[in-house]
């Protein structure tokens, strides 16, 4: 499988400390976001691909690739850290430039890429300016800019949206978007989880340096199962919908929406769930407008799985 990232029983150790543990993942192309709180495990999984620090125990394989290929294996991937940190003087241009001239990447090349990734990240016009008069966001955009100038096959990012504007952050997703349907992978850490949900084509959920779930939004709903599914149900009456709710074994809280217009009810038995549902709108003492999942997204499985407490940041 030589068009996947192969994590295969992977621990890294920092002297005693744990990085991650036991990881085992098959990432096909797309865009892969990895989610989880300060401490999960997320940068040190991005340093053991990009080859920055190497497993404690148990192999990776980029593209059919190792680090042992290091030519081959660091043209194909491309690493936006969070570190902002550049070397003193240096402009934007000669921060990709001279980037793309220790790849190997002749003048010539090197002058043409590092004009199309300044174009793809809108900072033309700033070429030539020092990158320490550049915003936070323009610095974050420089560093993606390096990032994606050789065109790898593999982007890793971490945490790319912090420090944009709103504009700034809908190109980039946009761009993200883009990379993955050209048949990238595109791995990247947030903790933005709205934005996660939109443009990830999967999800890798970590906590204590362990992957507790992966797989598409509804994939991941899956795995988490046996946690109670919540539901909103609008409707006219949701005080009495709610004391109908109570009377199922099944459903183990009902709370109304704060604007008084519905009722959230969480239920182990989803299945079970609809067919009441329908038997006490078919009744005709409850007029029931809108049913809908509230909780099938990113931010709600974490918190199934870490509990309230465990937030992102």
């Amino acid at each position: 499988m030589n068009d996947r990232i192969i994590f295969d029983d992977v621990s890294k150790f920092y002297g005693e400390v744990l990085g991650v543990n036991r990881v085992s993942l098959s990432l096909p192309p797309g865009i892969t976001s990895l989610v989880g709180p300060n401490g999960s495990g997320k940068t040190t999984l991005m340093n053991l691909l990009t080859g920055l620090v190497q497993p404690t125990r148990g192999s990776i394989s980029v593209l059919g690739m190792t680090t042992m290929d290091a030519t081959e294996f660091f043209r194909a991937v491309g690493y936006c850290t969070q570190f902002d940190s550049f070397p003193k003087g240096v402009t934007g241009w000669d921060f990709v430039f001279d980037g793309l001239t220790l790849h190997g990447i002749g003048y010539e090349e090197a002058t043409q890429l590092t004009k199309e990734s300044l174009e793809r990240v809108n900072l033309g016009e700033a070429a030539m300016r020092k990158v320490a008069g550049y915003s936070k966001g323009m610095r974050q955009k420089i560093r993606l800019a390096q990032a994606i100038a050789h065109r790898p096959r593999v982007l890793v990012l971490d945490e790319p949206l912090n420090g944009l504007d709103p504009m700034a952050r809908a190109e980039s997703l946009a761009l993200f978007e883009e990379l993955g349907r050209q048949g990238m992978h595109v791995l990247i850490s947030s903790h933005i989880l709205e934005e996660v949900d939109r443009i990830s084509d999967r999800i890798v959920l970590m906590t204590g340096g362990y992957v507790v779930a992966e797989g598409n939004i509804h994939e991941v709903r899956q795995e988490v199962h046996e946690k109670p599914m919540q539901v909103l149900v609008r409707c006219d009456k949701p005080e009495m919908l709610a004391s109908k709710m109570f009377a199922m074994n099944h459903c183990v809280e009902a709370k109304l929406h704060k604007d008084g217009g519905g009722v959230f009810v969480r239920t182990r038995d989803l299945d079970e769930f609809y067919r009441l549902l329908n038997e006490i709108a078919a009744e005709g003492e409850v007029k029931i407008d809108v049913v809908a999942p509230a909780d099938d997204d990113a931010n709600a499985i974490y918190q199934y799985l870490i509990g309230s407490d465990g937030g992102l940041s």
